[in-house]
């Protein structure tokens, strides 16, 4: 039977600016589109949640920011929005909520703050975690804009966030499922590093919270972690995704040199690229800082990737 859980959907990276998000990203090596700015009224004003996303083999990485009136990147896309005029008043609380949200994560620190696993059964899914006690809001349908060869489509996801402090959210931030409907239009963008796929997430806690995250994860992913001291470790699908737990007191074992800027949060994650030796010159040859893991993996380091560290490791 397969699982409900075969891997990651998306990460997203919660900036101050957009417009210095992308020259950061790209400066990493990451094609990314002109970001998505949802407009309303008219004359049409940037409203709402803006987000760019960098795609890979089968996921994505998610760069999201408040959508400020008066302020566009020069390669913004502007998607209007189309809200009865009856709804309008509800849709805008629905939007002042998010971005009341977007605004907790950046005083807490900028970075990852969103964490989403793809799920081939939503609706099992659902109905697992709330047997086994997790609250969520259940599963709703939504589109987004999505970067084609045939221009801008939107795709429909179905998704589950999972509540723990709030409605849609845990101690780190929004952690939930998502299902892509059959067929869905993106594929991987030709990357300069060489992504190929979203392969991990280090999710960072008081090492008196560590028996505690790893409870709510395996309820959260319906699996065992492999544990290893103060790391825990869940295999995801049949790939080599996975996510990582790890008590602040060991983060350096993973990840030399880094600090969790709050906890708990995510303080890095993973992607796979085709030739690993190619990245570690692409981004020295770019004036990025580069570290080394004990496993053998480079990373950028937090400071230089918007509060987030990012990991490159070679694809099997």
């Amino acid at each position: 039977m397969e699982h409900d859980i075969g891997g990651l959907h998306h990460v997203g990276h919660v900036v101050h600016d957009m417009g210095r998000a992308l020259e950061r990203y790209r400066r990493l090596g990451f094609a990314l589109p002109g970001p998505a700015y949802p407009v309303l009224g008219e004359p049409p004003e940037p409203f709402g949640v803006a987000n760019a996303h960098a795609y890979l083999g089968g996921n994505f990485i998610e760069l999201v920011a408040v959508a400020q009136a008066g302020h566009l990147p020069d390669d913004a896309r502007p998607i209007p929005l189309q809200v009865p005029e009856d709804r309008l008043p509800a849709f805008r609380e629905a939007v002042r909520g998010a971005v009341a949200n977007l605004n907790a994560c950046l005083r807490r620190f900028e970075g990852v703050h969103i964490l989403m696993f793809d799920s081939p059964d939503i609706d099992g899914a659902a109905a697992r975690l709330a047997a086994g006690g997790a609250g969520h809001g259940g599963v709703h349908a939504a589109q987004r804009p999505v970067e084609t060869a045939e221009g801008v489509l939107m795709e429909p996801v179905r998704y589950l966030e999972i509540d723990g402090a709030g409605p849609g959210l845990v101690p780190e931030g929004r952690v939930g499922l998502a299902e892509n409907a059959a067929g869905s239009p993106h594929g991987a963008a030709d990357h300069p590093n060489g992504a190929v796929e979203l392969a991990g997430c280090v999710l960072c806690v008081d090492d008196d919270e560590l028996g505690d995250a790893e409870r709510r994860y395996e309820l959260y992913l319906g699996r065992a972690a492999r544990r290893d001291g103060p790391v825990r470790t869940f295999a995801l699908g049949e790939g080599r995704a996975e996510v990582v737990l790890v008590a602040a007191s060991a983060l350096g074992r993973l990840l030399p040199g880094e600090e969790a800027p709050a906890l708990p949060g995510f303080a890095a994650y993973a992607v796979e690229v085709r030739d690993l030796a190619m990245t570690g010159r692409f981004l020295r040859d770019g004036d990025v800082p580069v570290r080394t893991t004990p496993a053998g993996e480079i990373f950028v380091p937090a400071r230089a990737a918007l509060g987030t560290a990012v990991v490159f490791r070679q694809a099997g």
